[in-house]
């Protein structure tokens, strides 16, 4: 029996749907007409004026350091998590993975709605230790996960052994659990610092003045500015720079697979 295409169909179809929109925007992002409505010629002066605009660069550079500290706050509190959840068995089990698993459930919405109104009620002031603060929230819960699937088919085995030929508790953590752990912390914090970059939502209830990070400069200037292919400029750097650490953070699971 001939095998139906109808499938492949589908899917590719479904697949050219959502990225068509991708694709018109990188194209626009070279047209030197400045509305994109028609193809003029093809240019980099959106490029040129993107790297004079200062405001950009210093949205950036806020962005970076929120979620590079977000990203190493996450991946040393949600290898500790995923190592609690895997090793311990306790009443509190069951409570700690509902928590760290509640923001992946969680619309981003109502996770900026309660982290403002948690900081609102103990009276801090947002900016950047509440960016940080929320943004390490709901990286942790994906950290965890990737480390944790990476321990269901680690043998434990293997530092008993260790300590069997002499390695002090520290030692056989550090030069067995970690370096084989390593490449499902490194997906994991990936996936944490890709996360932290584009995300609007939470970023939008949680920021204070001076902290307005690259997602909330790109939808202000889609209210304001008048050059559009200048935005079309930047996403497509971000979409190069998401999806090149997409794909570092793939690899690295694949090689955390065949482990």
């Amino acid at each position: 029996m001939k095998a139906s295409r109808l499938p492949l169909l589908v899917t590719a179809l479904v697949l050219l749907f959502l990225h068509a929109p991708l694709v018109v925007l990188v194209v626009n992002s070279f047209n030197a007409s400045r509305f994109g409505g028609s193809w003029e010629s093809f240019t980099f002066k959106w490029y040129e004026k993107l790297w004079e605009a200062d405001e950009i660069w210093e949205s950036m550079l806020i962005t970076l350091q929120v979620a590079t500290c977000a990203t190493l706050a996450a991946v040393f509190l949600g290898t500790l998590a995923a190592l609690a959840l895997h090793r311990h068995r306790s009443w509190l089990k069951t409570t700690h993975q509902t928590l760290v698993t509640l923001p992946l459930a969680l619309p981003d919405i109502l996770m900026g709605m309660s982290l403002l109104a948690m900081f609102v009620a103990l009276g801090v002031e947002t900016g950047m230790l509440t960016l940080w603060i929320a943004h390490t929230t709901f990286c942790l819960s994906y950290v965890t996960m990737v480390v944790l699937a990476r321990l269901q088919d680690f043998d434990f085995t293997l530092l008993d052994a260790a300590r069997d030929l002499g390695a002090s508790r520290w030692q056989a953590v550090r030069r067995v659990l970690l370096p084989l752990l390593l490449p499902g912390i490194l997906a994991g914090g990936l996936l944490a610092f890709t996360l932290s970059i584009d995300d609007y939502v939470i970023t939008f209830f949680v920021s204070g003045p001076g902290t307005t990070t690259l997602p909330l400069r790109v939808a202000s200037m889609m209210k304001t500015s008048r050059s559009l292919p200048m935005i079309n400029a930047l996403s497509t750097l971000m979409i190069a720079s998401t999806f090149l650490l997409a794909t570092v953070s793939f690899r690295l699971q694949r090689r955390n697979r065949r482990a």
